[in-house]
This record gives C-alpha cells, structure tokens and sequence, in this order.
C-alpha cells in the first residue's frame, strides 16, 4: 500500500502574514488581560476636569507650531538644495553640448 503526501507550499507573504498574526495575538494579550476594572464614574459617562493644575497642563500650542516650522524649514531647505543642484547640472549640461558642438565642427 502506498501512501501519497502532498507538499503544501506556503509562499513568502502567507508566511510573513501568519507570523504577522501570531504576533499581534501574542502582544495584544497581555495587554487586554492588564487592563483595570472600569470604575463607576467611567460607566456613568463623561466626567469633566474641572480645575487641572497649572504644572499638569503642555502648552501644545508653541511646541506644534515649533515642529511645523521645522518640518517647512527641512521641506523648503531640501527645494532650495536640489534647485541649486539641477542649475549646476543644467550648466554643465550646456558646458558638454557647446564643447560637443565646437568638437564636431573641425
């Protein structure tokens, strides 16, 4: 009596999207088995903050506006660096098709 085994073949991508899944389920349950029991102010619904301590509050405003412009200082630093390279390749562009054109033309 012979047996027949069949291979079964897993291309790269089920495996990495089977090692994906596994690890998700192994991170996330540790995290849903910590969490604290919900108190009865958080069933009843939202609970306001009334007076949150001046040393408790970020001054979000200044830090956002300051990673904004930084972000727009690289953007417009990294415009102004590749115009400045495309004009010297386009010089040297012009440089090579002038000496070509003088070379053809003895």
């Amino acid at each position: 009596m012979t047996r027949t085994y069949r291979k079964v073949v897993w291309s790269a991508g089920a495996t990495l999207g089977v090692m994906a899944l596994l690890l998700a389920l192994g991170v996330a349950q540790p995290v849903f088995a910590a969490q604290p029991p919900a108190s009865t102010a958080a069933q009843e619904g939202f609970v306001p903050v009334k007076d949150v301590p001046a040393q408790e509050q970020l001054p979000a405003a200044p830090l956002v506006m300051a990673a904004y412009a930084v972000a727009w200082v690289a953007v417009f630093g990294y415009i102004w660096s590749v115009w400045s390279r495309l004009g010297r390749v386009e010089r040297d562009l012009a440089e090579v098709s002038r000496r070509v054109d003088k070379g053809a033309r003895r």
